[in-house]
């Protein structure tokens, strides 16, 4: 973006482009205003055009006018200042609606997109959004790119793009858990998992799942419930609009089982049921276990507020049942604090 005085050129000082182009060949006149439109470059009067004094304006210009010369027409460019300073605010206006209006048609069809994207019968939109999404991007960078003077239409442009890529993420979501889609190990290794501090039954017993059957150097990152956008990298767990989360009646444990292809082991199938009637407070399964999970798990949690300790204490507590339920010692050595 263009947000420092030695970005924008010297204050008050511009560029100006006099050129004399032949009436033939036709193209040759229409190929220039053209290159003109593209950097940006404003008509004062016919054959004289205008851009603030930049380093970037001066080559764009410079290149420009060799092409005119080269191709048989005549030019000159030239640094100005206007004395009276009426030019000056007529030029900064002139160049502020170019791209308001250009900012303006960007965000009418980003605002359409996110609304056809949000319809009812919008099957098969989320990848025409995407690749709105993708053009319209690039289009917002082009526009920065000429907007000398902070057109005030910027930010509502800025804002409807960043809208329409938060309503694709959301819908791309829930198309993944409405389709089931099921995760293979390989996607998620390497990955931060994130999820929502103050651990209790669901995300601890998540938290083993995850370092012990899907990433043995799983790392985690505990925030704010609401207002977190995700980095390159992580995935979210049992947070709202998150990567695996609840779906239908199951609780989070029981997604991340059913999403990586781990419900048909019986060990994890048992420590499920119990993280369910648990975490929902339901007696559907009415394990044993349950209560004694539960204390210990409350235990953990009133002497620990950090929640890397927390999710550390209760691994071993779901390594052991884990065990139980599998009739053998299926715990895995630890260091302290892994």
């Amino acid at each position: 973006m263009n947000d420092t005085v030695e970005s924008k050129g010297q204050e008050g000082r511009w560029l100006v482009l006099t050129h004399q182009i032949p009436p033939e060949p036709a193209y040759f006149r229409v190929r220039i205003r053209r290159r003109l439109a593209g950097i940006g470059a404003m008509p004062l009067k016919n054959s004289v055009y205008v851009l603030p004094e930049r380093e970037d304006a001066r080559e764009d210009l410079e290149w420009l006018l060799r092409e005119i010369v080269q191709d048989g027409g005549e030019g000159s460019l030239s640094v100005a200042t206007f004395i009276d300073g009426v030019t000056d605010q007529r030029l900064r206006t002139a160049f502020n609606s170019e791209r308001d209006a250009a900012y303006a048609e960007l965000a009418v069809e980003a605002v359409r997109a996110r609304e056809r994207l949000g319809a009812p019968d919008s099957d098969g939109e989320p990848r025409e959004a995407a690749d709105t999404l993708s053009r319209l991007e690039r289009s917002l960078e082009e526009i920065r790119e000429l907007d000398f003077f902070d057109a005030p239409g910027r930010e509502e442009a800025e804002q409807a793009v960043a809208l329409l890529e938060l309503e694709l993420h959301a819908t791309e979501r829930k198309e993944e858990a409405m389709n089931g889609e099921r995760w293979s190990l390989a996607k998620a290794r390497g990955r931060t998992w994130v999820t929502r501090r103050g651990v209790r039954v669901d995300r601890t017993a998540c938290a083993w799942l995850v370092r012990r059957f899907i990433d043995p150097e799983a790392r985690f990152k505990f925030v704010e419930p609401t207002g977190y956008w995700p980095s390159e990298g992580e995935l979210r767990f049992d947070m709202f609009d998150g990567e695996f989360t609840h779906e239908g009646e199951r609780c989070t444990f029981e997604t991340l089982l059913e999403r990586f292809g781990l419900g048909e082991d019986a060990g994890l199938a048992a420590i499920a049921e119990i993280v369910h009637d648990l975490d929902l407070k339901e007696t559907r399964y009415g394990r044993a276990e349950a209560a004694g999970v539960a204390s210990i798990l409350t235990g953990i949690a009133r002497a620990h507020e950090d929640d890397a300790v927390r999710i550390a204490g209760g691994a071993p507590v779901f390594d052991y049942l884990y065990g139980h339920f599998c009739g053998a010692s299926t715990a895995p050595d630890r260091e302290a604090g892994s």
